[in-house]
């Protein structure tokens, strides 16, 4: 009998590391699709994939969805690397109106939204009402920047969006926990709500800050001795501390998500001490953009498994017509995005005109811009989860009231919300008055120049040092400053604007300035062309066993490292020459 058991839970094991397994597969075939698929965003291909894989009864693909689980593994991981890539600058400048989305617009819409649907829905108790009404005010951080990413968001407003929907997780579970726990009990208490989410928010932030930053002085202790000779090791770590933060947030009862999000941001600010370790700066970009190309796949993947179910047991349970259903999803999406549209334009667009004025923001808000806002509004994989981790049962007799009800109206709010997002944004976006050079693009070209003008400055020998020179090791290096000296002129002839101002380039310009910038975008061209050419060579070298795999790997990364570089300035060269960019992969 044990027997037997143990060998099921073997079936069970190799059958749920086959089914990972072959989500991630699909994740990264979708992720190919999409590049042919441009009018379909990625998310909506990888939910009909998943519905389609699904959809057959009895040969489709099913797995149990385990709402703890699936936040445990999946959702960690994408929101540390959103803390750790968001802009800390503009996040914090931004806070007011990042904190009315991810606070006072989850409470307006759970009380708005909660009443609306217990009017609309009269069998469906308040407490119910309002627990789906938290299960779908906040927005998904992973899904708004699938959408918005790529669609030419305003940059600013996109920092906006992305802060509103890393905070506003937890304020939407805590109102979930306390909605649940009314209807299981039947008492409320707005002072238990408000020390309850103190506790578990400004919590989360603590444990994930701490572990943060404590992780941070260990790796520079240890780094510190060891150099770069460490930096996968590092890297591992690294990948698992937001599993860790999340864990340790939940086991004392705070926000595991902001626990992982807080550990992300003081992660980064630690990394703007460690500009020396180039090995693990690489490794670590290269890791994260793989983990979030990868589990993003797999969210969208297997919230699609779950429609199918859904739809089914909605169905079997034959109270409500599919007309019906299809009205209450519109109804409830339409109001959710109705109520955010209320509050940007009452309670944040003043605070975005502020910001606006103060220059904290390069676009003036506008209803085209508040409109684009509210589209962006998109629910993704946490309201899913959140939905399925109610309870079933409110006393271990009693089915909790319209639960199925209440998964299948949030899962319908995702799919409505993901397509009015992938539809309207793009046209929305179009219409908006093109934007002026934003201020992150002009501060880069700055610290190039200043970096470049450094360099330069850099290469001077002191006085001392060149009294006691060598004559014959200082012409070298005088000729070694000249050949640098003259790529670094041609480098900041690129990138100031005011080069044509000038004695010097008066004469030339403006066409002659064109004309040296175009010489510069061919040069650098020709370089990028060179390097294949030696990578070739070397790949031939060591297929005719002149080198072996190691040499070929130390000498290919170097040639890596080089063009990853020239690509970098030859992007910059072309904006600033006027020429056309490259097809994607020249």
């Amino acid at each position: 009998m044990m027997r037997g058991c143990h060998c099921h839970r073997c079936l069970l094991l190799v059958h749920t590391v086959e089914t990972v397994l072959l989500v991630l597969m699909l994740g990264a075939l979708t992720g190919i699709a999409a590049r042919y698929l441009r009018a379909i965003p990625l998310p909506l291909i990888q939910i009909g994939l998943g519905a389609l894989l699904s959809w057959p009864q009895e040969h489709g693909l099913h797995i149990a969805f385990d709402p703890e689980l699936f936040l445990l593994l999946f959702i960690p991981p994408l929101l540390f690397a959103d803390g750790w890539r968001i802009p800390k600058r503009e996040f914090f400048a931004l806070y007011q109106p990042i904190l009315r989305l991810a606070l006072g617009l989850v409470l307006f819409t759970v009380l708005g939204l909660g009443y609306l649907i217990h009017w609309m829905i009269p069998e469906m108790p308040l407490t119910v009402a309002f627990a789906l009404a938290a299960v779908v005010s906040p927005t998904d951080a992973v899904a708004v920047s699938a959408i918005t990413r790529s669609l030419g968001m305003p940059t600013k407003t996109m920092h906006v969006l992305e802060g509103e929907s890393l905070l506003n997780d937890a304020s939407g579970l805590v109102a979930l926990k306390f909605a649940i726990a009314a209807t299981l009990t039947g008492l409320f208490s707005w002072t238990s709500v408000a020390k309850e989410f103190l506790w578990i928010a400004l919590g989360g932030l603590a444990v994930g800050a701490l572990l943060g930053w404590g992780f941070a002085r260990a790796r520079a202790l240890v780094t510190r001795r060891l150099g770069d000779v460490a930096a996968t090791q590092m890297v591992l770590l690294l990948v698992l501390l937001p599993f860790a933060a999340y864990i340790v947030g939940e086991r004392i009862g705070v926000s595991g998500i902001l626990a992982a999000v807080a550990a992300g941001i003081a992660t980064n600010f630690a990394d703007l001490e460690r500009g020396e370790f180039v090995a693990e700066r690489m490794q670590t970009e290269g890791t994260w953009t793989m983990i979030e190309a990868a589990f993003n796949g797999a969210i969208f993947l297997l919230l699609g498994l779950q429609l199918p179910s859904i739809v089914d047991t909605m169905a079997e349970t034959g109270r409500h017509g599919g007309w019906q259903l299809a009205g209450y999803v519109a109804a409830i999406s339409g109001a959710l995005l109705l109520l955010r549209w209320i509050w940007l334009t009452l309670a944040v667009q003043g605070s975005l005109l502020k910001a606006h004025l103060e220059g904290k923001m390069a676009e003036r808000p506008s209803w085209l811009l508040t409109l684009a806002t509210t589209l962006a509004g998109i629910r993704g994989a946490v309201t899913l989860a959140g939905a399925l981790s109610v309870p079933l049962m409110v006393d271990g007799h009693t089915p909790f009231p319209a639960r199925d009800l209440l998964v299948f109206l949030a899962a319908g709010t995702i799919i409505i919300t993901l397509l009015v997002g992938s539809i309207g944004l793009p046209l929305l976006l179009r219409r908006l008055p093109p934007p002026a050079e934003p201020i992150e693009v002009r501060e880069e070209r700055e610290a190039r120049l200043a970096a470049c003008r450094a360099a330069i400055a850099g290469m001077a020998l002191e006085p001392a040092r060149l009294a006691a020179a060598d004559p014959q090791w200082l012409t070298q290096y005088q000729e070694a400053v000249g050949r640098l000296t003259q790529d670094y002129r041609k480098r900041t002839d690129l990138l100031d604007d005011d080069a044509a101002a000038t004695p010097e380039a008066q004469a030339e310009s403006p066409e002659a300035m064109r004309q040296l910038r175009q010489r510069y975008v061919i040069e650098l061209e020709l370089r990028l062309k060179c390097l294949k050419i030696e990578r070739d060579t070397l790949y031939a070298e060591r297929h005719a066993h002149r080198i072996n795999d190691e040499s070929l790997r130390s000498l290919v990364a170097e040639l890596d490292l080089s063009e990853v570089s020239l690509r970098k300035r030859l992007k910059v060269a072309r904006q600033a020459a006027g020429v056309p960019a490259a097809p994607q992969g020249d």
